[in-house]
This record gives structure tokens, sequence and C-alpha cells, in this order.
């Protein structure tokens, strides 16, 4: 393994060697940097001298030194004194530096360079243009950003040949200055390291102690194979292959399978047994055939509900239900189509298949030379709906749908954004398959028209000041809007249809125009206005605009309710607050104006003083509400505290607290140790389950290899998953 690291660190260098082989074109331009400069020309020998401070400039290069000499003849420079070069984010360091700016030859007594995570030093550099290598003596190559690192390669003398190979001679591996082992020679290959194993080792309440062990292989530049060999003390033995390739010919995409003998599967949602025997399968690909022409497939199968959930909990936290499909898609200026069949691979899901369904949709375009302007959508296929009850039986039909919409945006007094609309809707169902069904063909009529309106409005206080808050000028902005949407009753109503595309409860106002409005077959009768109010308070900070305050209001005047309706929806506010740079609020807030009361609550405020500490906090309220099922209710605090107790150590600990029943819902505590070359975390979490389960405890320690990184910089703070295993 530590093998592998040093053939990673000599790889990203030799990359970094690589770029100053590229082609230079340009005449180097030079400048002085200090008023006590002196520049003077040699015509005998044609040399160009610059002394006491120097600058010169080459394609994307940049080159500062205390003097340096020129020869234009030759392309030779020469710097000495503080040389530094600069040069696609790479920098290099030494006393005495000579480039050829035509021939590419480089050489230097002394240097250091780097470009993290890769960091080198040397004596006597040369380079071999034709061969396209590099040289140096009594080398050392690290990942230490470190004037001493703490681990790193040294060789008497090292040959690099940027993407082919690395020959060492006389080789050390130290810790420190302590040497490990010695090579007298080492040949290694640049082309990447074909095999290496990773593991993660932990605990869990559900899994007893576990081990995640996984073997890489690479088999060529384009694909890479894995092995997952998972064991659980109380779950038993995971397994399963993987695979990921990228080729620019045919596309890139990932394959993975896993299955395990489950010794303790519990029960499903539905409270029924769980199958010992549980696995999953998942494959993704996406490829470019042509110019804004583009193919993706996607195939999630697993054996049970709960498979996802037990064994792949950063998964399952991004998406409970993934989708199987395939979607081929070709967009023009004004224009796409789109061909998309989506099956139904795990039968205890509701879906709706589309096999297939073909979408073309009319971007807003103008019509020729009129001020009109003009979009549609049409789409055709065979649809149909599975239920994952095992109770309600499956239906399905052929659907047409076809929209057009003609717009004509105006702008009155100079100020006032006036868009009317008009537009009508053909969709045809064929007669309805399935058991005890009775819908026979049919088709429906929509006409629908309506206008919006806007206007935008602004003050700016240029000498508004105040040093405490931080303001630096004022600038406020005030947006109204009015969208009125009309649509007469439909020929035929949502009931007397079948049910696709219908409309799924929501926790924000979902839209009430077309072709945003994508409820096809739940679309009735509207008269109805929205109206929204933004309002923006401005300043600048460090050179940036900044939005001090930004707040917006927003709700739905219905002017003829339907059935189930209040005239007017529940009213939405959503307000975010900086008053200064380390600080901020934001509030989200509904409230249902017929019945009198909150229905949602969020609020959050997040302190980020330094770099030392920061510390968040928040509310989530939400009312019961039936259409989101049985107790959906929530009354949920949420804290965050992060602090660093010195260069070396840190320490972040997330709480969720329901205050409904008094219960911690879940807290994790995870210490963070910086190694230099390696970061390591020691993650302790528990969660306390609603559904009759124990409580949950896991154990999780991660090493992190600087150089190259398993996980990002700070991914763990809003997903502390990430460090918990799969």
């Amino acid at each position: 393994m530590r093998n592998a690291r040093i053939i990673c660190f000599i790889h990203v260098i030799a990359l970094t060697f690589s770029g100053l082989m590229a082609q230079e074109t340009k005449e180097p331009q030079f400048k002085t940097t200090s008023d006590k400069a002196n520049v003077r020309y040699d015509p005998n020998t044609g040399d160009l001298v610059a002394e006491g401070g120097v600058e010169v400039r080459y394609q994307d290069g940049i080159l500062t030194a205390d003097s340096a000499t020129y020869n234009k003849a030759t392309g030779q420079i020469h710097a000495e004194g503080h040389v530094r070069i600069e040069r696609a984010g790479q920098v290099w360091i030494g006393d005495k530096i000579d480039y050829n700016h035509k021939s590419h030859a480089l050489a230097a007594n002394t240097f250091r360079t780097g470009q993290a995570p890769v960091f080198a030093r040397g004596e006597s550099l040369t380079s071999d243009p034709e061969r396209k290598s590099y040289s140096a003596n009594n080398a050392s190559i690290t990942s230490d950003d470190y004037e001493d690192p703490g681990f790193h390669v040294t060789a008497r003398k090292i040959t690099i040949v940027p993407g082919e190979y690395i020959r060492a001679e006389h080789a050390a591996v130290r810790i420190g200055n302590l040497p490990v082992f010695f090579l007298p020679v080492w040949n290694r290959s640049l082309k990447g390291h074909r095999q290496y194993w990773v593991e993660v080792p932990g605990f869990r309440s559900r899994f007893g102690p576990y081990l995640l062990s996984s073997y890489h292989y690479r088999f060529n530049d384009h694909v890479e194979g894995a092995l997952d060999l998972d064991a659980y003390q109380k779950r038993g033995f995971g397994y399963g292959p993987e695979l990921k390739y990228d080729y620019p010919e045919f596309g890139k995409g990932e394959a993975r399978y896993f299955r395990i003998q489950d010794d303790t599967p519990g029960l499903d949602p539905s409270l029924r047994p769980i199958p010992d025997e549980r696995q999953r399968a998942w494959f993704e690909h996406q490829t470019r055939l042509g110019t804004n022409f583009t193919l993706k497939i996607a195939a999630k199968y697993q054996s049970d509900p709960q498979v996802i959930r037990d064994f792949f909990e950063h998964e399952y936290r991004r998406n409970v239900q993934p989708a199987t499909y395939a979607e081929l898609d070709k967009s023009w200026n004004n224009w796409s189509l789109s061909l998309l069949a989506q099956p139904r691979v795990n039968n205890f899901f509701e879906t709706v298949e589309r096999l297939p369904e073909a979408k073309l949709t009319g971007l807003r375009q103008q019509i020729g030379s009129t001020p009109f302007f003009y979009e549609s959508e049409t789409s055709a296929g065979y649809l149909r709906r599975v239920f994952g009850d095992g109770v309600t039986h499956a239906y399905g039909a052929t659907r047409a749908d076809t929209f057009h919409q003609i717009l004509l945006p105006k702008t009155l007094f100079n100020w006032l954004n006036v868009t009317p609309r008009v537009g009508s809707r053909l969709t045809y169902y064929s007669e309805v398959d399935g058991f005890n069904t009775t819908l026979n063909e049919r088709q429906r009529y929509v006409f629908n028209t309506g206008a919006e309106v806007s206007t935008k409005a602004s003050r700016v206080w240029n000498n508004a000041e105040n040093r405490f808050f931080e303001i630096n000028g004022l600038r406020h902005i005030i947006e109204p809007s009015l969208n009125y949407v009309f649509v007469p009753t439909p020929s035929r109503a949502p009931r007397e249809l079948a049910q696709f595309d219908y409309e799924i409860p929501s926790r924000r106002l979902l839209p009430i125009d077309y072709p945003d409005y994508n409820a096809i077959d739940s679309i009735d009768s509207q008269n109805v206005l929205r109206l929204g109010l933004r309002n923006k308070l401005q300043t600048k900070r460090n050179g940036q605009v900044e939005d001090v305050v930004a707040w917006a209001l927003y709700t739905d005047w219905r002017l003829h309710p339907r059935d189930g309706q209040g005239t007017f929806s529940d009213l939405y506010s959503d307000l975010d607050i900086v008053p200064f740079h380390w600080l901020s609020l934001s509030s989200e807030l509904r409230y249902d104006l017929d019945q009198g009361h909150w229905k949602e609550a969020n609020h959050f405020v997040t302190i980020i003083p330094n770099n030392v500490w920061s510390f968040s906090i928040g509310h989530r309220y939400f009312r019961d509400d039936p259409a989101f099922g049985v107790d959906s209710g929530h009354n949920l605090i949420s804290t965050r505290l992060y602090y660093r107790f010195s260069e070396n150590w840190g320490f972040r600990t997330t709480q969720h607290f329901e205050a409904r029943d008094g219960k911690m819902e879940e807290q994790v505590y995870s210490l963070y140790r910086d190694w230099r070359s390696w970061t390591s975390v020691l993650s302790f979490r528990v969660r306390e389950s609603r559904i009759g389960e124990p409580t949950d405890y896991t154990v999780a320690v991660v090493f992190n290899f600087k150089a190259f990184p398993r996980y990002k910089l700070g991914a763990d703070v809003n997903r502390h998953t990430d460090f918990l295993g799969h």
C-alpha cells in the first residue's frame, strides 16, 4: 500500500514536469519591478540584461528574479537571485535557473517546486527536450507542504519521462529522517497503479463489528474493477463486483452488484418478513451520440425495499426509490426531442411505467419578426401505473398529449412588464387496460389564458455606511408580481381520466401556468391570481455585492375555488438575513389563512466567525397533514458545532431532537486528527428508532490520505454518513 502511494506521488510530479514541455510561440516580454532596476542591451552578444528586479512573461508563464539575461537569437533565459517561475498553477523556485523558450531545455542548480498535492526539491535539474525527460540529483518527493516533510522519497538520481516511467537510483523511503527501506535501482511505470486494497472497519449495533473490504484492479486507462468483500458479525458475509469505465467514443458508466445471505433480515415496511437472500444490482451509462444528442441508461434492481437502507445508508438518504430508465435526448436551438422508456423492475415500489414515451418540446421562441412568442409540448406513449401494495390493480393506456401557447411580452411605460398568453391542450386516451376498469377511449380539450405582470424598482444610498454592520452603500430592490391564470372547465374532469401524471402533495406552491404545471391528468378549472412581492437590500462587502436582506412573500388568490379549496392558498414567506459576513439567518414560513394557524416553520441560524469554530442551530416545524401520511408532523430542533482545538485536532457534533416527545433522534460526534500526510476521523453515532427497533450505535474510523483523498474536505458537514461505511 505504501508503495502505491509513492507511485502516485511521482506520477503527479511527472505531470508537473511535463507542463514545461508545452510549445512557446511568442517572444518573452521583460519589465522591471523596481525604480532602481537597470536594463541594458549588448549589441555584440545580443543579450538583454536586466538587474535590480525583473519580470519576464512568456505565454502563460511568469518568471521573476533579481536579474535576468535574455538572448533573442538563441531563446536562452538565464535568471539569478530569488528566481521564481509560475506556470499553469505550478511554482518553481531556485537560485539560478536557465530556460530556453525555443528548445524548452531547463536547468537549475537547486530547485523547489510544488503543486498540491505533490512537492519536490533537488539539485542539478536538467531536461532533455528530445526525449522529453528530466533528471535531478539528490532529489526528494513528498505530499507534505512542510519544510521538513514527515513522509518522503529520496534518491541520489531520478530520471522522469512524463507519462512513461520513473527511474530512481539509490532510492529510500523515509518517515522524517528515518529510512524505512532502500532500493539500489527502481524502475516503475507511470501508467498508473493497477491494484490496491481499501479497508473500512467499524461497529454498528445492527451489524456488530464489521469490515468493509474492496480489492481494486485497474485494467487500463479506461476501465477499473473492484471486488467488495464485506463481513458483518451479526448479518453475515456480503460480496459483489464493481466496474467503472470511461471511453470518449463509447461513454462512461458504472455497474455494481451486492449479495448477502442475511442472518437477521427483519421486516419490511408492511411488517412482512424479508427473505434472507438479499441483493441489489445497479447500472448507469451515459454517452454523447452527437452534438446535443445524449443517451442515458439506469437500471436499479433490489431484492426488497430495505436492502439499500440496511447496507448502503449514504445512497439511501440521497434517493429512497431509485428509478430504472433509458432516455434519448436531442436538442436544437429552439427544440428538444426525447424518448423515455421507464419499466418497473422492483415490484414493491409504485411506478408509472413509460413503454416508451416520446416528447417534443418547443422552447419559448419568437415567431419570425412578429412580437409574438411560441412554446409547446407534445408527448405520446403507452403508460402503465403499477402499485406496490399488492392489492390495487395496475392499469395502462396509450396517451397522446399536445399543448401550444402564444405569448406577447411587452414593456409598458418603460417600467411595467406585461406578458399575456393564450393556449390550448388536446389529450387522447385509449381504452384503459386492467382488471375491473371501465374507462373507454376518450379525448380531453383544455383552453387556457392569462397574463403575468411584474415590475422592478430600486433606490441607492451611496453614502450609507456603517462599520459595525459592514455597510458600504445600500441598494433597495422591490419586485411586485402578479400572475393570472384562467382555465375554464375542461371537456373531461380528472376523475374521468386514467391518472398517470397526477398532482402530488407538496409543501411548496405548485406552478399554476403551463407548461410548468406538468400533472397532465389532473388538469382542472382554474381562476386564480398568484401574488408575489420580493424585496432585497444589498451592500458591498469585500468588493462584492451581497444581499443583506432577501425576502419573498407569495400566495394564490382563487377567484373561483374548486371543491376542497379555500379562497386563498397558504401564505408563504422566505427570508434570508446576513447582518454580518459571519452570521446568516434564514426563515421559511407557511401560514394557513383559512384556518388561522401555522402549517410549517423552518428557521436556521449559522455563525462562522473564523476557521476555529462554527455553530448552527435550526428548528423545523410541520403540522400533521393527512395528505403526507399518518404522523407526518414534526417539531425538530437540530444543532451543529465545529471546534478546532489546534492545527492538528478538531471536533464536530450534530444533534437532532424531536420536541413533540422529547426524543433525541440522532446524535453524531466526530474527532479529527491531522497527521500531516494523513487525516483521520473517529465518529460515534446514536440513532433512536421510531418503528420499534432497538437504539442503533455506530463507531467508525476513517483514514484519508491528503495527496489522494477518498473524501473531500468538509464532506461530512451535511452528510455525516460519508464516514460511516457505504
